[in-house]
């Protein structure tokens, strides 16, 4: 599994609004700059978001973009789901799969469905607001 561009910076977009809702909407222009992402690029995952219930847009002067609910709500493997379609590591795990004709003799199996519970488990167990925690100090140190 190998989360594109655009899970990861929907996730990013997830974490400026959430930075940036004091005011109000905010404009994609802005996030595009903070992020050094393109604008255009920005819409289409933007549009993903607004489908999903996850941001809402307001046009004309002092539109743009804000969060329907707070970072604390807003679950980062639902985001990733939404922005990648699957988070499955093997096709027949994948929501819209037909049956197997193997996976009653299928050795493998039991191994992708722990590793699809570890990561659906581990996505699920953060938010956008968990995203937005400051790193602690000391998590900066090199050699």
């Amino acid at each position: 599994m190998l989360i594109s561009t655009k899970g990861r910076y929907a996730l990013r977009i997830l974490v400026d609004m959430a930075e940036h809702q004091a005011q109000g909407y905010v404009p994609l222009h802005e996030i595009a700059c903070r992020q050094e992402i393109s604008e255009k690029y920005l819409e289409s995952i933007v549009k993903d978001l607004v489908k999903q219930g996850v941001v809402t847009g307001l046009r004309g002067k002092g539109g743009g973009y804000r969060l329907c609910r707070e970072p604390d709500q807003i679950n980062i493997g639902e985001i990733l789901c939404a922005t990648e379609g699957t988070l499955a590591p093997v096709s027949c795990l994948d929501h819209n799969a037909r049956p197997c004709p193997k996976s009653s003799f299928c050795r493998t199996l039991h191994f992708w469905k722990g590793l699809d519970e570890v990561i659906r488990a581990y996505t699920q167990s953060y938010t956008v607001a968990d995203l937005m925690q400051p790193d602690l100090p000391g998590d900066d140190y090199a050699i």
